[in-house]
């Protein structure tokens, strides 16, 4: 596709639709798993506190196959509605390097969220759980690991984990999201609670990013892919620090946050 073709396919008003539905379907996800969060802080157990673990939560429901085919076409959306900001998106941000790590990170969420939709849809269409994000992650680094120079690549991918959650946290702080939203679209009142939940959902997600990257780390240390894990790890280490129920709860409900800010945001998002 043309780069032309691309912007007008970005412009098309049902793409444009599709796409803030799929961003609503984002934030669910994260709202769920910032639910399954504090459940492991209370109890331990439940879902495995990820992506998968809430699209396992959403099957678990009465109506689940339903709402999981639902699930799977918004998050197959937004990841596609992500693919064409990444190519010929954020025409508003005037530094050329600025928009080209908005581009790529939108290449990322793009991958995120298309393989979340098609988790979604094999989980409806029956195929059962396909093992867990961390049992992922760790086959993922025990590759790496097993590749010349493996410790090293591992640890490269500890420190872009680490940057993406610094990224996050100063995204957070600085209020810089909101240079991708167009809050004139919202009511004043919701366009207070969009500021207040962005802020604090992405400084939640660029801790639990943070631990994510330690945890890597290690393993690229131990050389142990063991070691390694995902949102669902990283929460549970949380979970087992000194005064790690009252952390986690603090964690899950800014992560629950970045989930909520994805829902009422959805509008303002520039595309």
């Amino acid at each position: 596709m043309s780069a032309t073709k691309a912007r007008q396919v970005r412009h098309n008003t049902a793409v444009q639709v599709l796409g803030r539905i799929g961003m609503g379907c984002y934030g669910l996800v994260y709202l769920l798993i910032g639910y399954l969060a504090v459940r492991v802080a209370v109890g331990g157990g439940g879902q495995e506190a990820d992506g998968r673990g809430a699209i396992a939560e959403v099957g678990s429901t009465a109506m689940g196959g339903v709402l999981l085919w639902l699930l799977a076409a918004g998050l197959v959306a937004y990841g596609l509605w992500q693919a064409l900001l990444a190519a010929v998106g954020y025409t508003w941000i005037g530094k050329r390097r600025s928009r080209t790590v908005k581009r790529v990170t939108s290449g990322v969420r793009c991958v995120v969220g298309v393989s979340l939709g098609v988790y979604a849809a094999r989980v409806a269409g029956g195929a059962g759980q396909q093992g867990s994000g961390d049992q992922k992650q760790q086959e993922f680094t025990a590759w790496l690991l097993g590749l010349p120079a493996g410790p090293f690549l591992v640890t490269v991918v500890a420190v872009i984990v680490f940057g993406v959650a610094v990224g996050s946290v100063v995204k957070g702080v600085r209020r810089t999201f909101e240079q991708d939203l167009d809050l004139s679209r919202l009511p004043s009142g919701t366009r207070r609670w969009v500021e207040r939940l962005g802020r604090i959902g992405y400084v939640a997600r660029g801790f639990v990013f943070a631990v994510v990257a330690v945890l890597v780390g290690f393993a690229a240390l131990t050389n142990d892919a063991a070691r390694s894990g995902g949102l669902d790890a990283a929460l549970r280490t949380l979970a087992a620090q000194p005064f790690g129920t009252v952390l986690l709860i603090v964690v899950a409900l800014g992560v629950a946050a970045f989930g909520v800010y994805c829902v009422g945001a959805a509008r303002a998002q520039r595309g």
